[in-house]
């Protein structure tokens, strides 16, 4: 049985830091790519970043660059989202996904991603 749990949300004010942690069970976590995403109330999900499997190489959605790090531990099978100087634009539910690293390179798609977490809630006020 795949499993993504995600920790490290919170209510924070704005311009704090966070760091979002997702373990993985139940797959080859080092053979998967990883992805976070986060959905505002009312919108869709949207992609914030990812990283190979390995770890060697990260992609950022333009709006998160320089705020936001991906990073994982292979050996704890966890991946991590750094959150740096939070906005309240930044307030979501934040999601990870993992999807089968087919060595094609990096995917912004939610349709590629093949497990997904439950989400947790950030939250950042003014």
């Amino acid at each position: 049985q795949v499993q993504l749990v995600e920790s490290g949300g919170g209510l924070v004010q704005a311009g704090a830091s966070l760091r979002l942690s997702c373990a993985v069970s139940g797959v080859i976590f080092s053979r998967y790519c990883t992805g976070w995403f986060r959905q505002a109330s009312g919108k869709e999900r949207d992609f914030v970043a990812s990283i190979s499997s390995g770890g060697g190489s990260t992609y950022y959605a333009d709006s998160v660059k320089g705020r936001f790090t991906i990073s994982r531990d292979n050996t704890k099978k966890t991946v991590y989202l750094q959150i740096d100087n939070l906005k309240p634009e930044d307030t979501a539910v934040y999601f990870c996904a993992v999807r089968w690293d087919y060595g094609g390179g990096h995917s912004t798609s939610r349709s590629a991603y093949n497990y997904w977490g439950q989400g947790t809630q950030v939250t950042v006020s003014s």
